[in-house]
């Protein structure tokens, strides 16, 4: 077995930078003969808080998540942490958000597929039909909730219910078309995740290929990041480019635009999933 596939605990935490974080933390693993795999630390100066991510085996503690979260709880409290414990032996559960575009879920279900993605996949809820064979063929529940704009309340709501009764950890708008309401961002702070189809915060809205062209740009991206209550502005996971030039039509930009789309959303995911990304005000840390 190797090191990546056991059983594994994640300890991530975020406080106020002071001397002696990580030798507390390290001394409460090693006094429990924590084996640490690996180890993430950054100190942001603009902020003056401190991150931290540790991977550790889970069968070198003699005990397990729940009495490990009562015991680092009174040190926790001491450096006023903001922080979790993940297990690997529950995958964290995805509910997939998407429209008609069928590149973004896809990708998603074939990386999950694959075990590319350490993740399981509760339901596919979608405002229009057409992607139910997707779902259907990789043995997926799949909902149906039309979003018009006399029913967005009720169909907003909808989703609300079936994410939480599907039990989902995190909300990935797979090119989902749709704004979501102020009160479902807070509902799920920091578990919405989104694939915008450009370099944020350039071209932002409808249209972005359009506005990219006709701007004359000479590169275009995509931006994975939280969903917040402000229209694409929340914080950034990933992000990339790839180059054009003026002989590139709308179309090629399009299609160069899904390629890029796909990848960015893959990487933000799996960041996500692996705790990797740490909020930190309106941007992230990530530790890749």
């Amino acid at each position: 077995m190797t090191a990546s596939s056991e059983h594994t605990l994640t300890l991530c935490i975020g406080c106020p930078d002071r001397v002696g974080i990580v030798a507390r933390v390290s001394t409460f693993l090693a006094q429990h003969g924590g084996w640490i795999l690996e180890s993430n630390h950054h100190a942001d100066a603009d902020t003056q808080r401190f991150f931290m991510r540790n991977v550790i085996r889970a069968g070198s503690l003699p005990f397990g998540p729940e009495e490990f979260r009562a015991l680092f709880a009174p040190i926790a409290a001491e450096f006023c942490m903001d922080w979790r414990l993940t297990d690997s032996g529950r995958p964290p559960r995805v509910v997939l958000l998407a429209s008609k575009a069928d590149h973004c879920l896809v990708d998603v279900l074939q990386r999950w597929r694959s075990g590319d993605l350490q993740c399981d996949i509760a339901c596919v809820i979608a405002n229009h039909p057409e992607l139910r064979p997707y779902a259907q063929f990789h043995g997926i529940p799949f909902h149906h909730v039309p979003v018009t704009p006399g029913t967005k309340p009720a169909a907003y709501a909808r989703i609300a219910e079936l994410c939480d009764e599907a039990g989902g950890d995190v909300m990935v708008l797979a090119r989902f078309m749709q704004i979501l309401p102020p009160d479902l961002c807070s509902r799920y702070p920091g578990r919405i995740i989104n694939i915008h189809h450009s370099f944020l915060p350039s071209f932002i809205g409808a249209s972005p290929y359009r506005q990219a062209f006709d701007r004359g740009v000479k590169l275009i991206g995509a931006t994975c990041h939280y969903v917040t209550d402000e229209l694409d502005e929340g914080p950034i996971i990933e992000q990339d480019v790839i180059r054009i030039d003026h002989g590139d039509s709308i179309e090629d930009l399009v299609r160069y635009g899904k390629d890029i789309e796909r990848q960015v959303l893959a990487r933000g995911l799996k960041y996500h999933l692996e705790d990797r990304v740490f909020l930190n005000g309106h941007k992230t840390v990530v530790f890749r």
